[in-house]
């Protein structure tokens, strides 16, 4: 059985089926299956051949119904809700792969917001992949389902916030689901030309609280050939929603001693609004009184890793738009050429009718930033993780972090290795190239800062701008080297691997040992602020500051905030923090949620389930080991598997199985 949108893939797929039932014939019997060799089984979409919907229906489906509003014709969905999906034992699929940010820009106009409509329990940020995941982990932990697993192929970034929130709602109800195999980061082997270049992730869930197995990746080689090998590195036991096993930081909390001060940075939505210098200086800069406020230096990602490109952005804020008119008509002009007519367009009336605004002026974030020369910002997507301040004038992109402080001890603690486990733990893995992505929401807001005395504090603050000037000089005399450059050198040093003679020079002319130094002595004062030895893993790194964090969100219950930037934060927000603090000398407890025990990860645990599924990296003795496997596995194969080898009922979403990322987009 499968449910499949496009009629002609759906034919395709139910001749695969089909195959896939003689290949499995061949394997399992002696004899030759019956005649005729192929019969319509109308296996796909309950046999009617139409296009079928597997998260979305409507009132006429497949048609909207056309609607006039304000004079337009408006497609709309009349009673969207969830379709119905067939009685089946296992579920496998491949769904597309399109970001919650995109849904609206890749669906036909009003989708998105039915696609909301019909599953409210689901933030709008998520994934379009998660549609099927909650679905399918629903049905799985029904009372007298027939279904007994699922397995599904989505992009790597299911690890991360939007779509954690997601799984939470299933690993943590009382009816939960457990996830019994992942691969959280896998490469997408031999895309064809013109597809998509992306990692993928891959779960198989089952109902109740399971154990289960971690396959990582630890080394690929011919990717783009048709034997590509992939090794894994196993561990057993209870995988958390971020597809880890060990501490769960997804359980950390945000705390309010970082509320308001870090933000993304802002986001154009117009490319009128990037001049180069000399537009600028065309525009009035340097010549209209006031202009400076309003034409600013702007960096992105790319100007910090490599080289910055001298671009300067048109920030109008706090203006409307009859002062900017009169007051800069050369910038109105460029503005109404350059930007209005793309926001003329846009579907959000905030962008379309405040057109000379960018479309995320971070209104939050001004404040914090108001009174400071100087602020800490870090690449959202990363290679490498490093922190450095740039002057109050500069902007900063949307792939920038800002974090509202001129404090060098921040800058040196989140550059110390807790704050860089943490990071890597917390905010998850992000495109082809596999880069660590840092999160405002899970790497900087449940961060619990040290407090050390104001000796160490001194020490740590001066550690911190040392390295922040050494890299700015260094690159200064040498236009030629990068912050990547930089690090790639460190990192090799690190590990011992052997330099190149371009390595050579960048580690000469760079000054990595010095950096290399700096970094190793942030991280022993850090640690030393933390009242933690010197000597601990990064698992214990781990553990004590998921213990901190409860600490201190408990000290904010009580009414006791540890402020980042007292002078900043209480004024603003102290009133709202002992509102939220519990009233008398004693809290009335609230009565705890009854939830099912737990497995342990046991020995007992694990044979139960390799009594039902036995993943062929597992040793007879039943200890795990690292493995070499050719193509990689399919999510689907595991969840299908079973151990009489009969043919089972199995619900496959079609949709992209036999493709790349790039043709298994929604049509």
């Amino acid at each position: 059985m499968g449910l499949e949108l496009n009629p002609r893939a759906a034919a395709i797929a139910e001749l695969v089926v089909w195959i896939g039932y003689l290949q499995q014939h061949y394997r399992t019997r002696t004899g030759h299956p019956g005649e005729p060799i192929l019969k319509a089984f109308a296996n796909v979409n309950f046999g009617t051949g139409r296009p079928y919907d597997a998260v979305l229906t409507w009132d006429g489906f497949p048609n909207p119904r056309v609607e006039r509003r304000d004079g337009k014709s408006v497609e709309t969905f009349p009673n969207a809700r969830r379709p119905d999906w067939p009685d089946a034992e296992f579920i496998v699929g491949n769904p597309p792969f399109i970001g919650g940010k995109d849904l609206r820009s890749r669906m036909r106009p009003g989708y998105a917001e039915a696609l909301w409509r019909a599953h409210p329990q689901i933030n709008e940020s998520a994934d379009f992949v998660m549609y099927w995941w909650d679905r399918a982990s629903e049905e799985l932990a029904t009372e007298d389902s027939t279904l007994r697993r699922v397995g599904l192929v989505t992009t790597n970034s299911i690890s991360q916030l939007f779509q954690r929130r997601v799984m939470e709602r299933s690993l943590d109800a009382v009816l939960q689901v457990s996830l019994i195999f992942a691969v959280p980061d896998h490469p997408w082997t031999k895309a064809a030309d013109g597809s998509a270049a992306v990692r993928i992730a891959m779960t198989v869930v089952e109902a109740g609280s399971r154990a289960g197995v971690l396959a990582t990746v630890i080394a690929e080689t011919g990717l783009d050939t048709d034997e590509p090998v992939i090794a894994f590195a196993i561990r057993e036991g209870r995988i958390n929603s971020d597809l880890t096993i060990g501490v769960d930081v997804t359980k950390a909390v945000p705390l309010r001693a970082n509320d308001r001060i870090c933000s993304p940075g802002v986001k154009l939505h117009g490319s009128g609004f990037l001049v180069t210098r000399q537009d600028a200086k065309r525009l009035g800069l340097g010549r209209t009184a006031g202009l400076t406020e309003h034409i600013r230096p702007f960096r992105n990602g790319r100007d910090l890793a490599h080289s910055p490109r001298d671009l300067f952005a048109i920030d109008l804020f706090g203006l409307e738009s009859e002062d900017v008119r009169q007051r800069f008509p050369a910038v109105f002009q460029h503005l109404v050429e350059t930007v209005k007519p793309e926001r003329d367009v846009n579907r959000r009336d905030v962008y379309r009718l405040r057109w000379w605004l960018f479309g995320e002026p971070r209104r939050e974030l001004r404040p914090a930033l108001a009174t400071l020369n100087r602020y800490i910002v870090t690449i959202e997507t990363s290679k490498h993780r490093s922190f450095q301040f740039l002057p109050e004038d500069v902007l900063a992109d949307n792939m920038l972090v800002v974090i509202a402080s001129a404090d060098a001890f921040h800058l040196a603690v989140l550059s110390s290795r807790p704050h860089l486990v943490w990071a890597l733990a917390a905010g998850g893995w992000l495109g082809v190239g596999n880069d660590p992505r840092y999160s405002k929401s899970r790497c900087f807001d449940p961060f619990p800062f040290p407090e050390p005395s104001p000796a160490l504090r001194a020490k740590i603050a001066s550690l911190g701008e040392e390295l922040d000037a050494l890299r700015k000089a260094v690159m200064e005399e040498h236009p030629d080297l990068t912050v990547t450059g930089l690090y790639n050198v460190l990192e090799k040093l690190r590990a011992g691997a052997e330099l190149s003679d371009k390595d050579e020079d960048a580690k000469r002319r760079g000054l990595v040992l010095v950096i290399k130094e700096l970094h190793e002595e942030i991280d022993r004062t850090t640690l030393d602020a933390y009242g933690w030895p010197r000597s601990l893993g990064d698992e214990a790194i781990l553990e004590r500051l998921v213990a901190l964090n409860a600490e201190r969100a408990r000290e904010e219950q009580s009414g006791e905030v540890r402020w980042l930037r007292p002078e900043f934060q209480a004024p603003r927000f102290g009133g709202e923090a002992a509102r939220r603090a519990p009233r008398g000398r004693r809290r009335r407890r609230r009565p705890r949620r009854f939830r099912p025990r737990r497995a342990p990860s046991s020995r007992a645990t694990l044979t139960s389930i390799r009594s039902r599924w036995k993943p062929r990296w597992l040793r007879r003795d039943g200890r795990s080991r690292p493995t070499t496997s050719r193509a990689p596995s399919k999510a689907g194969r595991r969840a299908g598997a079973t151990a009489s080898g009969r043919r089972s009922r199995r619900l496959r979403f079609t949709a992209g199985s036999r493709r790349s990322p790039t043709a298994a987009s929604r049509r």
